[in-house]
Formats: C-alpha cells, sequence, structure tokens
C-alpha cells in the first residue's frame, strides 16, 4: 500500500513513526502538491489539506481509496467525483477546538477591553483613561454550530459565567450548552445575544444564511464573530450592520474572498477587526492532525473497527 502525503514539512518523528508502526506501508512524503502529484497515480492513500485536490488531480488518482483531509474545511474539493469513484473522505474535525476556541474568546476580550484602542494610545504616547470598559462575564453567547469547536468556545465560556446558547441543525442538548435550538429559531435566540459566534462550515445550507435582516435582530451592543467560513453572510452585510450601528462590532477571521483585498473597506472600518484566517493556527496542528491519521490507518489497515470524521461526500461534510 502507497500512502503520499502533500503535507508541507512534516515533522521527522511522525515520518518516523509512521513508517515504524506501518512497515507493510510505503510512504512518500512531498513537499507540497507541486511534488505529490508525480505520485497520485500510484496512490493508495492521500493526505492532503483538501484544497489543493481538484478532479483532474483525481482523475489521476485511479487506484485511491482514501483522502485523509487535514483541515475541517473541504468546500472546494471535488465530492461530486469523489462520491462516483466512492472514494473513502475523512478529516480532522476536532483538532481545532483548542486553537480556535482560546482566539474567541481572546478577541471577545480584546473588543470589550479596547485593546485595539489602547495599543493605538501606547503608540501615540497617550495616556488616557477615559475608554470606557466592559466586562464579558455574566453575558450571553450565542454560538452558531454546536459540534467540537463550539463546545470548546463554551466550555471556556463557562469560566466567565456566560449564557451559552447553540443553534444546530437537529437542536440536539450538547455539553457545555445552557440550551440547543433549531436553526429554524435562529430570529428568536439572535434577540437575546450579547456575542454571537460562528464556526459553521461551507455548504449549500449555511452560504448566506445570515442576512440584513438578522443583524436587525441583534441588540446593538452585540458583538459578530465569525470563524467559520466567510460565505456565511455577505460583506456588504456585514459592513451595513457596524455602520449602522445595528451590532457594536465584528470579528471577522474568514472572508467571502481570501486573501482580503487590500482596498476594501473592513480594513479601516473601525468597527471591525480583521485576522487572515489564522484562528485556528497552533505549532500542535500538524502533530495532532497526524495522531488522528495514525489512529484510523490502523482501522484502515485491520478492517476492525469504525474510522473517525467520515465525510459524506454528498454533503460535503
Amino acid at each position: 500500500m502507497k500512502i503520499v502525503s502533500a503535507i508541507k514539512r512534516v515533522p521527522d518523528d511522525i515520518q518516523i513513526r509512521l513508517r515504524t508502526r506501518f512497515d507493510e506501508a510505503e510512504f512518500i512524503f512531498c513537499h507540497g502538491m507541486g511534488e505529490a502529484r508525480h505520485y497520485l497515480s500510484s496512490a493508495d492513500v492521500f493526505i492532503t489539506y483538501g484544497e489543493d485536490l481538484d478532479a483532474e488531480k483525481l482523475q489521476a488518482a485511479k487506484k485511491l481509496k482514501w483522502i485523509m483531509v487535514l483541515s475541517a474545511g473541504m468546500d472546494r474539493m471535488p465530492f461530486e467525483k469523489i462520491n462516483e469513484r466512492g472514494i473513502l473522505v475523512t478529516n480532522v474535525r476536532g483538532i481545532h477546538a483548542q486553537p480556535m476556541a482560546e482566539y474567541a474568546i481572546s478577541m471577545l476580550l480584546q473588543v470589550s477591553r479596547k485593546e485595539k484602542k489602547l495599543m493605538e494610545q501606547e503608540q501615540k504616547q497617550e495616556w488616557n483613561r477615559k475608554l470606557v470598559m466592559n466586562e464579558i462575564s455574566g453575558k450571553t453567547m450565542v454560538l452558531l454550530g454546536t459540534g467540537a469547536i463550539a463546545q470548546e468556545v463554551a466550555r471556556l465560556a463557562k469560566a466567565f459565567k456566560m449564557k451559552t446558547l447553540g443553534l444546530s441543525r437537529s437542536g440536539r442538548s450538547k455539553e457545555y450548552f445552557d440550551q440547543v435550538f433549531p436553526v429554524s429559531q435562529v430570529d428568536l435566540v439572535l434577540q437575546t445575544a450579547d456575542f454571537v459566534v460562528s464556526v459553521l462550515p461551507s455548504t449549500s445550507e449555511t452560504k448566506h444564511m445570515l442576512k440584513a435582516e438578522h443583524f436587525t435582530i441583534m441588540p446593538s451592543d452585540c458583538v459578530f464573530l465569525n470563524m467559520g467560513r466567510g460565505d456565511l453572510v455577505s460583506s456588504e452585510v456585514i459592513l451595513e450592520a457596524v455602520q449602522n450601528r445595528q451590532i457594536s462590532h465584528a470579528v471577522l477571521d474568514v472572508f467571502e474572498e481570501e486573501p482580503l483585498p487590500e482596498d476594501h473597506p473592513f480594513w479601516s472600518e473601525e468597527k471591525v477587526t480583521v485576522t487572515p484566517h489564522i484562528s485556528g493556527i497552533s505549532p500542535e496542528y500538524v502533530p495532532r492532525g497526524f495522531q488522528l491519521f495514525e489512529e484510523n490507518l490502523e482501522v484502515f489497515l485491520s478492517g476492525a473497527g469504525e474510522l473517525r470524521n467520515i465525510i459524506d461526500p454528498k454533503r460535503g461534510y
């Protein structure tokens, strides 16, 4: 069995561990897709970030049985072709939970404690103690999505004695949430939010799910944070919401167009915090991803047990 990885800079200790544990398999670790594509025709298993795999490359991978995606978002993958060929797809859903939850709490604190303004004053050597500071403790957080990332955000929010409300397709109860509602009740839930945090993936159901009317429902002092996918809501809607004071601030880590163009009005809007799609970045990301792959590979080779994070290609998640 040939296993090809397009992940750049896989640490030596991970490569050695995999080759030692699975000595019946041949591992080829490549420095990106440019190199990996030369081995796709003979690959049984392919490890990728997903966005670099298109229909043309998939066509060349005649023997491919399993795609391990070292990412949670897979909206650029050729799922129609994958489904036609019956290729197994798994991802690393859940390993982003810790860094993304820390990002969310840090950004909410940044807005509430006026950290952007404080840093600006520091640069100007301005001693101004008149800034109006707020607290996040005891507030209500509404989370769009209730998966592993949202649950970790909710868990940390509980340290600040927040009320945590979730929205999901099913409305099923989840740990660390005071209450979970079906998406059909989004209007009702948004009315109560001090903070709205989205971790939703990009699917046909979530694309432009939030519209202008949803921001009119939110309290005017609400903070909106999106670290799921940028097509949840159009840029124009967010911009109008902050400029019309429908919400107090937007923290955006994901965008409809990435990289965000240099002339985009988000950059200069005081009530918008822009970060370059980095909420999930952590030095532990690749080790955690390969640990999950290693566990799944054991199941895949032995045929005993069930793989974690199997993706439905018809849904894309």
